[in-house]
């Protein structure tokens, strides 16, 4: 899973637990998307999480 390159968010690891508190391990993926973006003038592709999409949007 890619993380993103701005802050650097990526896979976490937990666990599910249900009723019985049996633990099974599980992932906590972030939700990182390939975006073109504009960084120092520059059109580049990078991998960036939505949080920070919608950061860079409220910054324009």
């Amino acid at each position: 899973m890619a993380k993103c390159r701005i802050c650097g968010k990526g896979t976490r690891f937990g666990h599910t637990v249900p009723r019985s508190k049996k633990r099974t391990k599980r992932q906590f993926r972030a939700n990182v998307q390939r975006k073109r973006v504009l960084i120092n003038g520059e059109m580049k592709r990078i991998n960036i999480c939505t949080r920070c999409l919608r950061t860079l949007e409220k910054q324009r």
